[in-house]
């Protein structure tokens, strides 16, 4: 079997998770999302929560980490914005060298930049994602394009960081697609057969 790896980047609201589902159904491959963020918590050490809360967030202005307190009162270990990238980049190359993966987000395409795979950014026009959000999180279209402006905006700040690149800028990807054209399924096929063509799939 191949070692198919597949990542997405996408933008919130475009179906970008649902298509990497789609993928993974289609080839028997597993996805990878919130998953990097309980085993990089577990291999760590630390709480999910901790990860959780840090999750595709950089705090440009911030010296905030997280401390383990020690039986005395002394603070044992830190774990900064730096630390959590490098756990969550060791499990994303550990499970790529274990065998085939699709990986959603968490600067995925940089940390296995070294590595046979294809990289993707899902986009969608911004109607179609407002009401994607607004009819899952059962809210107004106003504080759904609020709410997507600030998901993009965290997800922007934290991939330009720590890849020292441009998020959601086609240069940086090996194909850009809109799922508004092709829909879930069609978008999913196409990857597919772009990895085909590329002989990883």
């Amino acid at each position: 079997m191949k070692n198919t790896l597949i990542v997405i980047g996408r933008k919130f609201g475009s179906g970008g998770k649902l298509v990497a589902d789609a993928i993974g159904s289609r080839l028997g491959i597993k996805v990878y999302d919130r998953e990097l963020v309980s085993e990089a918590a577990e291999k760590s050490g630390f709480s999910k929560v901790l990860f959780d809360r840090k999750d595709e967030k950089k705090g440009l202005f911030s010296n905030s980490g997280f401390f383990s307190v020690g039986r005395f009162g002394f603070v044992d270990n830190y774990l900064g914005d730096n630390e959590l990238f490098k756990i969550q980049s060791q499990v994303i190359r550990q499970i790529a060298d274990e065998g085939p993966a699709i990986f959603v987000g968490r600067c995925s395409d940089y940390v296995l930049r070294d590595r046979k795979r294809l990289s993707v950014f899902v986009t969608a026009p911004a109607a179609d994602c407002i009401k994607r959000v607004a009819g899952r999180e059962g809210i107004s279209p106003e504080e759904a394009s609020r709410y997507i402006d600030r998901q993009n905006r965290e997800r922007e700040t934290y991939y330009n960081y720590f890849t020292f690149g441009n998020w959601g800028v086609a240069s940086n990807y090996d194909l850009c697609v809109d799922t508004s054209i092709l829909g879930t399924d069609g978008t999913a096929d196409f990857i597919i057969s772009f990895a085909e063509k590329m002989g990883i799939a």
